[in-house]
Formats: C-alpha cells, sequence, structure tokens
C-alpha cells in the first residue's frame, strides 16, 4: 500500500513540474514595439491651402458619359418608367405643340382651351444691373380675341377727338373724363392718351393702376391711330415676380403653325429687351394647354431656326 502511494506521488510531481516548465515567466518588462518616425508636416497657408483644394477637386463633365451623372440613363426603354431616375425631357417646339393636341384628343378635354407659356428670364446685366421689369403690347399672326379691345382716348384737342372716335375709340375726352372713372361709370380694356394732359389725369393713377397711359407701354403718344391700331387688337404680356413672363398665346383648336408662329413672335419680342451679346434671356420655357401637363421646351431653336414640320 505504502509502495502505491509513493508511485502516484511520483507521477503527479512530475506532471506538476511539466506544467510549471510550459508557464510563461512574467519579468514585469513590456515589450517595446519601433514605430516609423513621421515627417513634420509643413504648415500650410491660407491661399496655398485653397489652391490645394481647387486642384484635387474634379470636375465631373457629363457631356461624352453613357449616362448622365446620379441617373440611370438619358432616356428610358420603353413608357413606363420612374420619372426621378431620368433627366427631364426638353422638347422642341414643334414637338410640345404636337403633344398638346394629342393630350387634348386622349383626354376628352375641349378643344378650344388656352395654350400658355411660362418664362423665366436672365433680369441680369454686368456691373449688378438689371433688366427693368416691362410691359408689352404686341400684334399676334393670329388674334386671341374675336372682338376688338374698346380703347378710351384722353386728348382735349376737339380734332384730336375727332380722329380718335373716325379710328375705332370708344370714348375720346378730356378732364370731364375723370370723375366719370372715378365714379366707375366708365370703364374701357385699354386707356391712351397724349402727353399735354397726362399731368391732369394723376388723379387716376389709384383706381386705374397698370392701366395708367405711360409712354413705355406706348400708351402716351401725339400718334393716336398707331396707338389705336395696337391696342384694338393688341396682345398684352408683362414682367411678373421680377423674372418671370407668363401669357397666353392661342388657343388649341388653332393648327400648329399658328400656334407655332404666334409663340414665336412673343419669344422674339421678349428676347428684344436684353443685347444679344450678354447671352441667352430665357433660361427655362414651359408650354401647356388649359388641362395639360406642363412641357419643357427649347426656346433658342424657335429663334433661330425656320419653321419645320409645322402643318
Amino acid at each position: 500500500m505504502a509502495s502505491c502511494t509513493r508511485s502516484i506521488w511520483k507521477v503527479l510531481s512530475g506532471c506538476q513540474r511539466q506544467l510549471s516548465a510550459r508557464r510563461p515567466t512574467h519579468t514585469g518588462v513590456l515589450p517595446v514595439r519601433t514605430f516609423t518616425s513621421m515627417k513634420a508636416q509643413r504648415k500650410v497657408k491660407k491661399g496655398e491651402e485653397e489652391n490645394e483644394v481647387k486642384k484635387e477637386r474634379k470636375v465631373i463633365e457629363d457631356k461624352d458619359r453613357h449616362k448622365p451623372f446620379g441617373k440611370t440613363a438619358w432616356v428610358p426603354v420603353d413608357d413606363v418608367y420612374v420619372r426621378r431616375f431620368y433627366p427631364r425631357t426638353i422638347y422642341s417646339a414643334a414637338d410640345a405643340i404636337d403633344l398638346l393636341k394629342k393630350f387634348q384628343i386622349l383626354d376628352f378635354t375641349p378643344k378650344n382651351q388656352p395654350v400658355y407659356i411660362d418664362l423665366k428670364l436672365d433680369m441680369k446685366l454686368e456691373k449688378k444691373r438689371r433688366v427693368e421689369p416691362f410691359v408689352r403690347t404686341i400684334h399676334l399672326p393670329h388674334p386671341l380675341r374675336k372682338k376688338m379691345n374698346s380703347v378710351l382716348v384722353f386728348t382735349e384737342d376737339p380734332n384730336q377727338v375727332q380722329v380718335s372716335l373716325n379710328h375705332g375709340a370708344m370714348l375720346a375726352g378730356g378732364a370731364e373724363l375723370i370723375q366719370p372713372i372715378l365714379d366707375h361709370e366708365i370703364s374701357a380694356d385699354f386707356y391712351v392718351a397724349v402727353p399735354e394732359i397726362l399731368q391732369k389725369l394723376l388723379p387716376l393713377k389709384n383706381i386705374l393702376r397698370k392701366k395708367f397711359p405711360k409712354s413705355k407701354r406706348g400708351s402716351v403718344s401725339v400718334n393716336i391711330p398707331k396707338m389705336l391700331d395696337l391696342f384694338r387688337m393688341g396682345h398684352e404680356y408683362l414682367v411678373e415676380n421680377e423674372c418671370y413672363v407668363r401669357t397666353q398665346i392661342a388657343t388649341l383648336d388653332m393648327n400648329k403653325l399658328q400656334i407655332y408662329e404666334n409663340l414665336k413672335t412673343i419669344l422674339t419680342d421678349v428676347c428684344s429687351h436684353r443685347p444679344t451679346d450678354k447671352g441667352p434671356f430665357i433660361q427655362r420655357a414651359i408650354i401647356a394647354s388649359h388641362t395639360s401637363e406642363a412641357l419643357w421646351f427649347q426656346s433658342g431653336s424657335v429663334l433661330s431656326k425656320p419653321d419645320e414640320g409645322m402643318d
């Protein structure tokens, strides 16, 4: 029994020695790691830093890319697609008018509904100067109204009164017409005047507002027949909110060529208010009928190219 106990003890002692030999010894000193020395960075001045940023900045040109940046493709492959994944379609003016005609047939909407345009203008010039907002009355090749506008002429010359009435004025007279207008007994679509009577018409400024005769609008002149010819059949449009022109140009029952010619007339007159060497005046052009969606179109093609594909 005693010999058996001694044998077991020897075996246990041998195992303990083997375990202690495998156990790592702790010297209390941490291993030393060597690092590569960093090169001292030179202090970059403010101007140099901006230049470095400009050098690193890369300009992405979408002109020769197979697809627009951030979009799926330039055009969808079929008629069903998610609109936000593709660039906005900008039509030629002829194609946009043709689509408006098709929308009217598909939607069973009235044929004589109005056609509108919405233009955004670049009113800036050099040295913080701007094109002043303007109001214009022009002759359209194909008038929108079948009925003549009523025009009142302010003049105190009896001969000019007679000339006005002979050329289709609704009414002509001097200061005696002021009080009936203030009392809302007399009203007209347009008011024109000769320069001599303009000071006497100042009490009408608040009631006539935009219709008050002004030389910039062509409603103050000594040539009464010319004014009557313009305002009786003229179409008026104006610049709203500093840079927008929103006006009717036609009705959808006109043929495509008539709509196109009216559109071209208005765009040409709008662009005449800014020098051509300052770049394109129209930044964005939209056309739509009363019930259709808005279609973006290329205004530059209307001004620079002859009429093509119009019936």
